[in-house]
């Protein structure tokens, strides 16, 4: 029997919420309501405003929340203390030519892109054509690997590049905003139905990596720097998440890169890996 390696995450504090809006009918009922594009833009709308600082301390406490690292100290809102910068020096980015690096602090999971350009995540089929609404882009991926990366309220919300490229422009398909949990996943095609911008890195090493951002329940913003095609490095900032959880989805195509095992045997048994900004997750095969 294979054994399952792996750091499994901690269990959220917010589960019996989530529970509630999505296994209980009358849950379901107020969940249409928040999954809405407004509702997101009239919280971010308070998370901006210095009334919204009265949560940062009740919210650092309970997530031990290490403060150490951060540019600043004083903050001007919630949403100006959930994406926090580091100070210069502060992250440890693997920067060895052949390894491939996590682009932000999050529990990982690997999946292989079948020949059909479908793959699955917690039972539910998903098919690269209904994520990148691009047929043709999605025969690219064939054969190759998605690498999901699921923040959550307590990670770092900023996100780097994990290769160095020239990046296309930023596509944006408009959707709603469902939770991230893995509770979600039993309900919804979430990752077809949230709202998501992904962009192209065309690299020497790696292929052509897809990197996309999918906002989630509460994120009214998907803050990308770049916007226009752009070289870029790896561990450069490519922008932030705004109050929430969220995900990025890498894609990497056909013999480009080789994951490290931990991460498809783990995937392979349900179990995410807690994995840090920078971190080694894969080796590209040049």
């Amino acid at each position: 029997m294979r054994k399952c390696k792996g750091n499994v995450p901690k269990k959220s504090s917010n589960n019996k919420v989530l529970d509630f809006l999505y296994r209980t009918e009358s849950g379901r009922k107020v969940l249409k309501v928040l999954v809405h594009p407004a509702v997101s833009n009239i919280g971010r709308v308070f998370l901006n405003t210095r009334l919204s600082c009265v949560f940062i301390n009740p919210f650092i406490r309970a997530n031990n929340i290490d403060l150490s690292g951060c540019e600043k100290f004083g903050f001007n809102s919630y949403n100006d203390f959930f994406h926090r910068r580091y100070r210069k020096g502060y992250l440890d980015i693997d920067m060895n030519r052949d390894d491939f690096i996590s682009p932000c602090d999050a529990r990982l999971s690997v999946y292989e892109i079948g020949e059909d350009s479908v793959f699955n995540i917690k039972n539910t089929e998903y098919d690269l054509h209904d994520l990148l609404k691009d047929k043709k882009l999605a025969e690219r991926y064939k054969g190759g690997h998605l690498w999901l990366y699921r923040l959550c309220v307590d990670d770092y919300h900023r996100y780097i590049y994990p290769v160095n490229g020239i990046k296309s422009g930023n596509r944006r398909i408009n959707g709603v905003y469902h939770t991230v949990q893995p509770i979600a996943n039993d309900y919804y095609p979430i990752y077809k139905e949230n709202t998501r911008e992904y962009c192209l890195i065309k690299t020497k090493d790696a292929g052509t990596v897809l990197m996309m951002e999918v906002g989630a329940l509460l994120v009214g913003r998907i803050a990308n720097d770049e916007i226009c095609a752009a070289r870029v490095s790896r561990g450069g900032e490519k922008g932030h998440f705004e109050f929430g959880g969220s995900t990025i989805i890498v894609m990497t195509q056909k013999d480009k890169v080789v994951p490290d095992k931990v991460y498809t045997e783990s995937t392979a048994c349900g179990i995410e890996t807690v994995v840090k900004l920078g971190q080694k997750v894969g080796v590209m095969k040049n």
